[in-house]
């Protein structure tokens, strides 16, 4: 995310696609009418039958030296078997494609064309790191993104993109407001890049909407290998007293509130799929500084990085995390546990506990409305993207807010018009597991919170 480096983490950009994609977008969209009266209805492009399978494709990066999530399109095969297994819909099969992009450009724009060459009529629940490369070739092909992760700023501003989550955005800002009422001092870790100079504004317009001193800023180096000096700068800056200077390196407040310096101090590493390095050097430093608590994201942290970095021994012991849905052991969650049991019992590919795994299962959820809603016409990308942008409202068992796409949502004006649930989750990590924390009065978060408004007062200019 530095000088000439690909955007290879789990942070959002901030920043417009490409001019050239729009162009080459708008192209071949104008090419593709000039043949037909709509893309959705090229033979072999499309799936534009009344009968045989309905293709989609889901892909997510796998076997690779950075984010993996093999769970997302494993899901997705599940998924497709049981709906199968139960008559289909409305009698036609579900064919899942999947696609593996290594977390690369050219692979995510080469499962886009492949999804639109074998006539897929959505991509589903999937995860890319790189949003100007896929979402072109979708464009082009006419092809609705339905579910992605939420991992880049593109899925929020793609008018063939229909995000189920609020991505960074929501996670950062709904941190803050929990921290505000929980944390002393509070020391943000992140990259020192483009995408990384936005987190502190979000992070703030939750610790202001509470009332909170803006979060000290610690820049660091995304792809370092060591983060001794970061984890020492944020643990002195978390514990310093009100008469104590800023610490070097660091910007924000130069003192917090004397109520808030009786609370413990807080360090927040958002620094993706750097976060566990930092958390191996902070593990290190703590011991020569008063107790603080940690706090992150999912995207940074989820449950597997938890198990793999000791459980209840480990670093995220009693740190706080936002997420977008409920704990796994939430009684919401049983159907889509059904459907794992049925048709991927043993498949240790599959957490349920994972947030790729279940924004996959939200996304399909998504899809088999639209499906539902089409019924037995004529079942495209066109007849696909035309039924969820004409209002269709989908439920999904109180995972998340009933889901619809109007043209701009109301955080448009942030550069979001297309962030529709801005809902966050409250978790702590309690003997190894991410459990819904306990609702106290004052915390900022009470069960599930929406963080529209307070988005719509974060200053990212």
């Amino acid at each position: 995310m530095t000088g000439s480096r690909r955007f290879r983490s789990t942070f959002l950009r901030f920043l417009p696609r490409p001019v050239r994609a729009t162009a080459l977008s708008a192209g071949a969209l104008a090419a593709c009418a000039s043949l037909t009266a709509g893309c959705g209805a090229i033979p072999g492009a499309t799936g534009g039958s009344v009968d045989g399978p309905i293709k989609v494709m889901t892909w997510a990066p796998q076997d690779t030296d950075a984010t993996n999530k093999p769970g997302m399109p494993a899901m997705a095969r599940a998924y497709g078997k049981w709906i199968n297994s139960h008559g289909g819909i409305h009698g036609r099969r579900l064919e899942i494609l999947t696609c593996n992009d290594h977390n690369d450009s050219v692979g995510a724009a080469r499962c886009a064309r492949r999804a639109a060459t074998e006539g897929a009529v959505a991509v589903v629940g999937s995860y890319s790191q790189f949003g100007d490369s896929f979402l072109a070739p979708l464009e082009s092909a006419g092809i609705p993104y339905i579910g992605g992760y939420g991992v880049t700023n593109d899925e929020f501003t793609g008018t063939m993109s229909y995000p189920v989550n609020g991505g960074q955005p929501a996670l950062l800002a709904g941190l803050g407001r929990a921290l505000a009422a929980a944390c002393g001092p509070v020391s943000l870790v992140r990259p020192d890049s483009i995408a990384g100079d936005q987190l502190p504004a979000l992070l703030d317009s939750g610790l202001k909407a509470g009332g909170h001193a803006p979060a000290g800023d610690q820049l660091a180096a995304e792809n370092a290998t060591e983060y001794g000096d970061q984890a020492e700068q944020a643990l002195r800056y978390a514990t310093r007293g009100t008469d104590r200077a800023p610490v070097k390196g660091l910007t924000g407040a130069a003192a917090a509130p004397a109520g808030q310096q009786a609370r413990k101090g807080c360090v927040v590493p958002a620094l993706g799929d750097r976060t566990d390095t930092f958390m191996d050097s902070f593990r290190r430093t703590r011991d020569d500084y008063p107790s603080v608590r940690t706090a992150t994201v999912l995207g940074s942290v989820d449950q597997s990085v938890i198990n793999a970095t000791g459980g209840a021994a480990g670093p995220y012991e009693g740190a706080y995390i936002t997420g977008w849905y409920p704990p796994a052991s939430d009684r919401r969650w049983k159907p889509m546990k059904r459907v794992i049991d049925e048709e991927a019992f043993g498949d240790n590919r599959i957490d349920p506990a994972d947030a790729g795994v279940q924004t996959t299962w939200i996304a399909y959820t998504v899809l088999r409305a639209a499906l539902e809603k089409i019924g037995t016409g004529e079942v495209s990308a066109d007849t696909v993207r035309r039924t969820l942008d004409g209002g269709l409202k989908v439920s999904t068992g109180g995972l998340t807010p009933s889901l619809r796409w109007p043209y701009a949502s109301r955080l448009a004006a942030l550069g979001l018009p297309r962030l529709v649930n801005a809902d966050v989750t409250l978790q702590v990590v309690r003997g190894g597991e991410l459990v819904e924390a306990e609702r106290t009065r004052g915390s900022g978060i009470d069960g599930i919170t929406d963080m529209t408004s307070t988005l719509e007062n974060a200053d990212l200019d």
